[in-house]
């Protein structure tokens, strides 16, 4: 069975939409009303994913009806993503080290946070990406500050568990339960995590204990 994040955008995108429409209406919407909110001309396209959705686990349909779902999981894990004219509202997760790593225990993603704490993120700096994928973390630390990342500020992340050599990305080491903000480097059996700090060496660690948890998209400075 999917996951969000193995779903397309377009199928995400479609269950974001029922979710907002039975919260605000109490009822699904039509296949015509979704086609219109997610720009797809094709009602036969819409119905092509929604077909999709339910293999997956996320709706139910019954036949032959205009409204005929049923939502059985969120679209945005509970976490809900709101959208204001030029501004989105994205979770901050909470902090993640820019320095040696440090012990951060809590869920499944390694991080504790509060659900409610949501900041403004300028649309721009999130791009083309999905934003139920984004989220926010402060960054504790001074090895990424030729990267131009200080300590105390915001970086903005795509959620991924792959990434190319050079990118900058929040990483859980496994066999140390700790998290790390650096850019990855693929070298066969072992990844380096490379600080942006000369004074600061590099961390290497086994392929296998290593898991990327999300690449930054942009960064948010804090003024003192």
């Amino acid at each position: 069975m999917l996951e969000l994040e193995q779903l397309s955008d377009r199928q995400r995108a479609i269950l974001r939409f029922i979710e907002t429409e039975l919260d605000k209406t109490g009822f699904p919407p039509t296949i015509r009303e979704m086609g219109k909110a997610c720009g797809i001309d094709s009602t036969s396209v819409v119905n092509y994913n929604l077909n999709k959705l339910a293999d997956a686990g996320f709706i139910t349909r019954t036949p032959d009806k205009s409204r005929g779902i049923k939502l059985l999981k969120k679209a945005l894990s509970e976490i809900q993503i709101a959208i204001t004219n030029n501004v989105y509202s994205v979770p901050m997760v909470g902090k993640i080290v820019a320095s040696e790593p440090v012990p951060h225990p809590g869920d499944d993603f390694g991080y504790y946070y509060d659900k409610e704490d949501l900041i403004p993120v300028p649309r721009s700096l999130i791009g083309s990406t999905n934003p139920s994928d984004v989220y926010a973390l402060t960054v504790s630390g001074q090895s990424m500050i030729d990267a131009m990342i200080n300590d105390g500020d915001i970086v903005i992340l795509k959620r991924q568990v792959v990434a190319q050599n050079g990118e900058m990305v929040a990483v859980w080491l496994t066999e140390r339960n700790e998290t790390t903000l650096k850019c990855f480097f693929d070298e066969g059996t072992k990844v380096r995590l490379q600080p942006a700090n000369p004074t600061m060496l590099p961390i290497y660690v086994d392929k296998d204990k290593v898991q990327i948890q999300g690449r930054v998209l942009a960064v948010m400075r804090t003024v003192n």
